[in-house]
């Protein structure tokens, strides 16, 4: 794998909004780190006397971004580095989940072109490999997009994270979802952390782990229950199903342990 870093780049007629959120977490660490290279590229300074929009041809409202400033950003960036992976944010485009994040992390060059206004030119469409969304709803600009790729790209990046086990963790990195997860006090206003957690007995711990992974997954995103499970994880499916509780099921399965 390449020692250098991941260059992001990200087209913005605000590059304060990406600059700032930089400056804290995941990203700064990975920054420091030699992980990350962040680049927030104003278009403004690309734009004949900072004009970066104008109206759309056919009488409709709202203003466009012309495609002079983005094109020409771009084709600086592809001189000097390279190609990047180029991405659009749009309304409809490819909805971003934590395969495509994977998939992202993986390239050596990302460029995020932030949508404003009623959109961009098409004509900029040319230089996109993918249009990306976080869901089927509008915001005002892209930036939000681009920051949400950024975060989430960082933290894969090989040496970022503090304890790399924390990958395989996360929700929607494998087949399940999360689990409950706990900190001191032990005990707080009544409500305790499970015995389990507390025993030290590391085949339980993960047991409870799965338990809680799957019984999470049926009742929050039951669209998430994979088809390929192992016999295990159907044995407590079909228990969570018929209503038992973990130390119920364990119970009857003491030779897990």
């Amino acid at each position: 794998m390449s020692s250098e870093p991941l260059r992001f780049f990200v087209l913005t007629i605000f590059p304060r909004i990406i600059e700032c959120y930089a400056e804290f977490g995941i990203v700064r660490q990975a920054i420091k780190k030699g992980k990350l290279e962040l680049h927030a590229v104003d278009l403004r300074r690309y734009a004949k006397k900072g004009q970066v929009d104008d109206v759309p041809f056919g009488g409709l409202p709202g203003m466009v971004l012309k495609p002079e400033p983005i094109l020409s950003a771009y084709e600086e960036i592809k001189e000097r580095y390279g190609r990047p992976y180029t991405l659009i944010t749009e309304p409809w485009g490819r909805r971003i989940d934590q395969k495509f994040l994977e998939e992202l992390s993986r390239k050596d060059k990302i460029l995020v072109i932030c949508g404003r206004y009623e959109g961009v030119d098409e004509r900029v469409k040319g230089i996109v490999d993918e249009e990306v969304s976080l869901g089927d709803f509008i915001l005002s600009g892209g930036e939000l997009v681009a920051l949400v790729i950024l975060d989430g790209v960082a933290r894969l990046l090989p040496g970022v994270l503090g304890e790399p086990r924390s990958l395989q963790e996360d929700s929607f990195s494998g087949k399940w979802l999360g689990y409950p997860v706990y900190t001191r006090p032990r005990s707080f206003r009544g409500m305790e952390v499970p015995k389990e957690l507390l025993s030290g007995h590391h085949k339980l711990i993960e047991l409870w782990k799965l338990w809680h992974r799957i019984e999470n997954t049926l009742k929050k995103r039951p669209d998430r229950v994979p088809e390929n499970l192992t016999e295990l994880e159907k044995d407590i499916l079909n228990s969570i199903l018929a209503g038992k509780t973990f130390t119920e099921w364990l119970r009857e399965r003491k030779d897990l342990l």
